[in-house]
């Protein structure tokens, strides 16, 4: 594929491009194109309208005679789509546009004539200033008058802005006439009343009494022991840790006036606790002391009531 887009040509060694003949075109040949209308347009014909961009397969050809700034000026045929009658059309590169010329009528367009009077409205002023120094200055004065008016109305509105960026509740209750303050805390008056009751409709119970919290010194003292012994604290879960629901359960019997006994752990190292064992009782516990200078408990289980000394069997 690559062998068809070569731009190159074979020219061989022989060849001599002044012996080719130069072809004699006319001056107003015409070329084939295929365009857009530029404006939307009707014809004059049958009354068909055309709208701009529209597609046509038009002739092109350059006029004569005509031209701006040595930009030359191309006039276009084309046909109506419903009678098939000839329109022309040819550009304007002046004003960067396009002018009918035969068998059709521009449609009217109010921002193409705004546009044309504010520019003989400037092209006059440019005139007048040229010729008229004080008017030059009377322009720019008021240019510049404009402009301060236009600066001052952005300034207000940006400290409007901002004041109402910083607008307060009770300034704002400070600016209401009487009446108006009287509507506003009328409603809020409403609306305390109706959280009011609501807060009443959720803390009455079915019968009409009304539900509220104990505190502890409400309580009587065979009350507290009878909530603390009722089977419904006992069976209640819980979902806290164990050691911080030990901890909670002695701070509560302490805040009862319950008083648990707690048991004593003997810490002195000279104590030694024996097992208990399966038949017999559970025996005292046996000084280490008393161990240590030899002598055996009274039971007869001590570490030197299984020995014997050797020395003095033997003697």
């Amino acid at each position: 594929m690559s062998e068809r887009k070569v731009l190159n040509k074979y020219f061989p060694p022989n060849f001599d491009p002044s012996q080719i003949p130069r072809q004699k075109k006319p001056k107003d040949l015409q070329h084939k194109v295929r365009l857009m209308a530029p404006f939307s347009m009707r014809c004059n014909t049958c009354g068909e309208y055309i709208y701009k961009g529209k597609k046509f397969n038009a002739r092109k050809e350059t006029v004569e005679g005509e031209s701006y700034l040595n930009i030359k000026i191309f006039r276009f045929y084309i046909r109506c789509t419903r009678c098939s009658a000839e329109i022309t059309f040819k550009t304007d590169p002046q004003n960067t546009d396009y002018v009918a010329e035969n068998g059709v009528s521009r449609n009217f367009e109010p921002w193409r004539d705004e546009g044309a009077e504010s520019e003989e409205q400037r092209r006059q002023q440019e005139e007048e200033e040229e010729y008229d120094p004080m008017k030059a200055l009377e322009n720019r004065t008021e240019d510049s008058k404009r402009e301060m008016d236009i600066l001052d109305a952005l300034d207000e509105i940006r400290t409007r802005n901002a004041r109402s960026e910083r607008v307060d509740v009770d300034d704002v209750m400070g600016k209401l006439s009487t009446e108006d303050q009287g509507v506003v805390k009328q409603a809020l008056n409403e609306d305390d009343l109706e959280d009011e009751r609501l807060a009443a409709s959720i803390f009455t119970s079915a019968s009409g009494q009304k539900v509220r919290k104990l505190n502890d010194g409400d309580l009587q003292p065979d009350a507290v022991a009878l909530l603390a012994d009722s089977e419904l604290v006992k069976n209640m879960p819980s979902f806290k840790t164990p050691l911080v629901a030990k901890k909670r359960k002695a701070e509560d019997t302490n805040s009862l006036g319950i008083t648990v006994k707690k048991k004593t752990v003997n810490k002195d190292p000279a104590v030694v606790v024996t097992p208990k064992s399966n038949g017999d009782k559970q025996s005292k516990p046996t000084p280490i002391s008393s161990v240590a200078n030899g002598k055996a408990p009274a039971n007869g289980l001590g570490m030197l009531a299984n020995y014997s000394d050797s020395e003095s069997d033997s003697d």
